[in-house]
């Protein structure tokens, strides 16, 4: 890949509380990708569009209001819905290690919880990026 990785950092449903969301978004900028915030409170609909419209490597979900059961999954089938279910997904927040292989099973790449690096989130993003265009 010739430019650096486009990453969208997107709060779905009604969570209100956005600094883990901030951090990751800085920390990944210092890391040389570049990073799209869409703010609070955005629907999958919204940003399944954002990312079709910026062209992004990575969707990065942030909850931490327990419905990340209902809102990722709904994020991956809006992407396969629009022919975009090459963007990568993460996810990230207070989630049970018990829904882990719920989400993973629904097309998330890979969750991130509390205390998890941002040098490791970086890394990770970076080696899947590197195995999605080898596919491609």
């Amino acid at each position: 890949m010739d430019r650096p990785i486009r990453v969208l950092i997107a709060k779905p449903g009604l969570d209100g509380h956005d600094r883990g969301a901030l951090i990751i978004a800085q920390s990944l900028r210092d890391e040389g990708m570049e990073v799209i915030y869409t703010g609070l409170r955005q629907t999958p609909a919204q940003i399944v569009s954002t990312a079709i419209q910026e062209d992004v490597d990575v969707i990065g979900l942030s909850c931490l209001s327990g419905a990340h059961n209902e809102l990722f999954p709904e994020v991956t089938r809006l992407l396969k819905d629009e022919q975009a279910d090459d963007i990568i997904v993460v996810g990230g927040g207070v989630i049970p290690q018990s829904d882990l292989a719920f989400l993973e099973k629904h097309g998330i790449k890979k969750v991130f919880t509390p205390g998890t690096s941002t040098k490791e989130t970086a890394d990770f993003i970076r080696q899947a990026v590197k195995e999605r265009e080898k596919i491609q």
